[in-house]
């Protein structure tokens, strides 16, 4: 491992010089900084055998897995780097806003470890980002990463149906409340009338949707506003799916939890297709994670591609502009709301249809899947193809914290970064904006110079 890290090393510094390249100038600061740093953590021992030449030492001071984690950091910067060379395209500055998040919200929550413990801080840190590359075997790699898969889907859906009403004007916060109706109708058809897997989807995206045309008509019709009608839903639907999983066939008797899907209808499991094979045969592995990400594709098309979806969006823009020009304002609003409930229905399906976990039937908040896919949708810089990588990211961060080590940091510190990288994604938008005024004044700097040259060489 010495020989390709001291080659990339040497490799980052010829094209910092000759090449003279911003990303590789950062990259080479970036692990010239960190082998320092490793040779002072690994002692003077470490520092005079490489001083004296010894080659073990030299070898042990520069392949530590610090020098891994820092160098994914410096990678990353480099790539923010790299995008601003192109920072007119909408896509780069919005990734690099994203990315921007991303990195501010990890130094932050290094930080804090410091503050917290220091001898341990930067071990934590890296093991919230391995995730499940914590464990040495590659079997068991593979399983802890379908498990994150699993739990990845329906972040993606509840996250797809935040940013669709989103894109049409509205905030729908009321996706908490879609979810645990889709979770419901999902298992209740499942354990109660033992029916197949297509039809609890079918059944869990019908409760979202029905949720969702509620606050879409009572926007439309009573002018009630949709954060206000979602946020009243969230807690009726909570209690009332805690009511209806309470029944006997549902609920397991001896614990508040519902009865294993498994045990008693393994055809309201959705199918494998043999993809738990290629996950170390993690039972919960099953097409929810494909399905997720065909509809991210789909929502993206019928947003950007399609004429319904350029008129859903020509509503959000402007109400009355988009009545006065023929478009059936009313019927677009209600239909926004009804997908956008049945997208983070059918995202409760994908979980539970798994037997990856039950529904706690004394639960008395709403589960947090909805908020962490609003934050997934602005770190995807609300887009279906972004969000998918945002999905994953988000999720492999928060199980990441589970590997901590609770000698000096509680579980819960992943949750501590996620929320410093949510809080941070609010500056997305005003990130985006500083670029483009910054560019915006760039360019009538250059004209106003042109201008005067022009003026110059017509007055000589």
């Amino acid at each position: 491992m010495a020989l390709p890290a001291i080659a990339l090393f040497i490799a980052a510094i010829f094209f910092a010089v000759k090449k003279k390249n911003e990303c590789w100038k950062w990259f080479a600061a970036g692990v010239a900084v960190q082998y320092i740093t490793t040779l002072i953590n690994t002692g003077k021992d470490e520092l005079a055998g490489l001083i004296s030449g010894t080659k073990a030492d030299a070898v042990t001071a520069l392949t530590g897995e610090q020098w891994t984690t820092c160098t994914v950091v410096i990678v990353l910067a480099g790539i923010i780097m790299l995008l601003c060379r192109y920072p007119r395209y909408e896509a780069s500055q919005t990734l690099i806003a994203s990315l921007l998040c991303v990195l501010g919200g990890l130094v932050i929550g290094y930080i804090v470890l410091l503050v917290i413990e220091p001898s341990g801080a930067f071990e934590a840190i890296q093991t919230i980002l391995e995730n499940f590359l914590t464990y040495s075997k590659p079997k068991s790699q593979m399983k802890y990463l379908g498990q994150t898969l699993v739990r990845t889907a329906p972040l993606l859906m509840c996250a797809l149906s935040v940013l669709f009403a989103y894109k049409v004007g509205m905030f729908n916060i009321g996706a908490a409340g879609q979810y645990v109706a889709g979770a419901c109708a999902a298992l209740f058809f499942g354990l109660y009338f033992k029916a197949p897997w297509w039809v609890c989807v079918l059944a869990a995206m019908a409760a979202g949707a029905f949720l969702g045309v509620i606050s879409g008509a009572l926007k439309t019709f009573c002018n009630v506003n949709v954060v206000i009608s979602g946020i009243m839903l969230n807690w009726i639907t909570l209690y009332i799916t805690n009511m209806v999983l309470s029944m006997d066939g549902v609920k397991n008797p001896m614990s508040p939890y519902t009865i294993q899907l498994r045990g008693v209808n393994p055809n309201g499991l959705l199918p494998q297709m043999d993809l738990h094979t290629l996950f170390g045969n993690e039972k919960s592995v099953t097409i929810a994670i494909p399905l997720a990400v065909i509809m991210a594709i789909v929502v993206w098309v019928v947003l950007n591609k399609t004429k319904f979806g350029y008129e859903l969006k020509a509503t959000g823009y402007n109400f009355h502009a988009a009545k006065y020009s023929g478009m059936k304002e009313k019927r677009n609003i209600i239909l926004t709301m009804a997908i956008s409930g049945a997208l983070a229905g059918m995202g409760a399906a994908l979980l539970y249809l798994t037997g990856i976990e039950e529904w706690e039937t004394t639960i008395s908040s709403v589960p947090g899947m909805d908020f962490n896919g609003i934050a997934v949708a602005f770190l995807g810089g609300l887009s279906p193809i972004g969000s998918i990588l945002s999905a994953f990211f988000i999720q492999h961060i928060t199980l990441g914290g589970s590997y901590v080590d609770t000698t000096y940091y509680c579980a819960q510190i992943s949750s501590l970064i996620s929320s410093l990288i949510i809080f941070l994604c609010a500056f997305v938008g005003f990130i985006r904006f500083a670029m483009q005024n910054r560019i915006r004044k760039r360019d009538e700097a250059m004209a106003m110079r042109k201008d005067m040259a022009a003026k110059g060489g017509s007055d000589t």
